[in-house]
């Protein structure tokens, strides 16, 4: 059952929504469905609370508008959208996030991992933990500072510029500019995790300041991508609202 519909109903219901052919009970449907998620989602946040000591940022469910957006653009049953309720962490380093992911993975006896790392979807980075919470599909995002920043100048592009530009489209110059930071940012992680990985050896004094030097170029070219992307952000933002 999903919220009171069954399976078969909710998809019914969705291919409505898709075609244009519902009415306001429908809509009054799609509404108890998606408020349905609601205990699922709190029980998710509490879980995150407990095991990170984090505060995550979140939705108790989407709006019935986005999900009939959704439904329109994709090729999926509205039963099988999995991000109808949903919430996100962000942490400052790829380190983090991978412990966060690790811990989270053991909180959520059912779940499925989606690494937008290991194959980005049209640039964006991200982890994805798809938790199944009395049969509600619950997604937690977790992004790195950088994967959250480059996560909102794409939003803002797609909004002020051109809504496609979100799912891959839109012009080429905004795609390669895209492309182009996503890759500066896995780059990153890589060296990242190289550190890391290097820390844990034994090192002798000059490999350990060379190590630190280069730790901290490392961090300077992260800090001022950071501005830079804080930046457009900040001039897309003021572009929408004129």
């Amino acid at each position: 059952m999903k919220g009171g519909l069954t399976k078969s109903q909710v998809d019914r219901l969705g291919d409505k929504l898709r075609n244009n052919l519902h009415n306001e009970t429908d809509l009054k449907l799609l509404d108890e469905f998606r408020r349905s998620f609601h205990e699922a989602y709190k029980t998710a946040i509490n879980t995150i609370r407990d095991r990170t000591n984090i505060e995550p940022t979140g939705r108790p469910a989407k709006s019935t508008s986005a999900i009939i957006e959704k439904l329109k653009r994709e090729s999926i049953r509205l039963s099988q959208i999995q991000d109808i309720a949903g919430c996100r962490i962000v942490v400052a380093t790829i380190i983090e996030q991978n412990v966060v992911v690790s811990s989270l993975y053991e909180a959520f006896p059912e779940k499925i991992i989606v690494d937008r790392r290991l194959k980005p979807s049209h640039g964006y980075r991200g982890v994805h933990i798809i938790s199944q919470i009395n049969e509600k599909p619950i997604e937690i995002q977790v992004r790195s500072t950088l994967q959250h920043l480059w996560a909102e100048f794409s939003e803002k592009l797609s909004d002020v510029v051109d809504p496609s530009i979100k799912y891959g489209g839109g012009d080429a110059i905004v795609r390669k500019l895209l492309q182009d930071c996503t890759l500066l940012v896995e780059e990153i992680e890589r060296i990242e995790l190289g550190i890391a990985g290097r820390k844990k050896k034994k090192l002798d004094r000059n490999n350990k300041i060379q190590l630190e030097d280069f730790q901290g170029n490392v961090g300077k070219i992260k800090n001022k991508m950071a501005k830079e992307l804080k930046n457009f952000i900040r001039e897309y933002s003021e572009l929408s609202e004129q």
